[in-house]
C-alpha cells in the first residue's frame, strides 16, 4: 500500500517538465539589473546632467535594455524555449507594434499638416 508521501504530487507542480524556471541566483540577478536599468535613468533625469531630449533618448534605450532584462531573467524567453516559437511569436509581436505605432505616428504627422488651419504668423508671412 502506498503512503500519502508517494502518492503527493508537490499540488500538480512538477518541475521537471523539461523549462528553465530560473534559480533564486537568476533571480537576484534579474532583479538587481532592473533596479540599475531603473536608477540611472532616474537618476540622469532628476539631476539634470543631459538635455532634455538626450535624456528622454537615454530614458527610451534603458526601457528597452530592461524589457530585454525581464523577457530574459523573469520569462524565461530565449530562442529554445517552447521549441523557438516563443521568439517567434515575440517577433512578430514587434513587428506588428512597429507597423501600428510608425503608421500612426505617420497619420496624425499628415492630419497636422494638411487639416490645421493656418496660424496668424502664417497668414501674414504669407503676404
Amino acid at each position: 500500500m502506498s503512503t500519502p508521501a508517494d502518492t503527493h504530487d508537490h499540488h500538480g507542480h512538477d518541475h521537471d517538465d523539461g523549462y528553465d524556471h530560473g534559480t533564486h541566483r537568476s533571480y537576484i540577478v534579474g532583479f538587481l539589473l532592473s533596479a540599475i536599468l531603473t536608477a540611472i535613468p532616474f537618476a540622469l533625469v532628476m539631476t539634470g546632467v543631459l538635455p532634455k531630449p538626450v535624456a528622454a533618448a537615454a530614458v527610451v534605450g534603458f526601457a528597452i535594455v530592461q524589457i530585454v532584462v525581464q523577457m530574459i531573467y523573469f520569462l524565461h524567453m530565449n530562442p529554445r524555449s517552447e521549441g523557438g516559437w516563443n521568439m517567434l511569436a515575440l517577433v512578430f509581436t514587434v513587428i506588428i507594434v512597429v507597423i501600428a505605432v510608425s503608421g500612426s505616428l505617420w497619420v496624425m504627422h499628415h492630419l497636422n499638416t494638411n487639416m490645421m488651419p493656418p496660424h496668424d504668423h502664417d497668414i501674414e508671412a504669407m503676404r
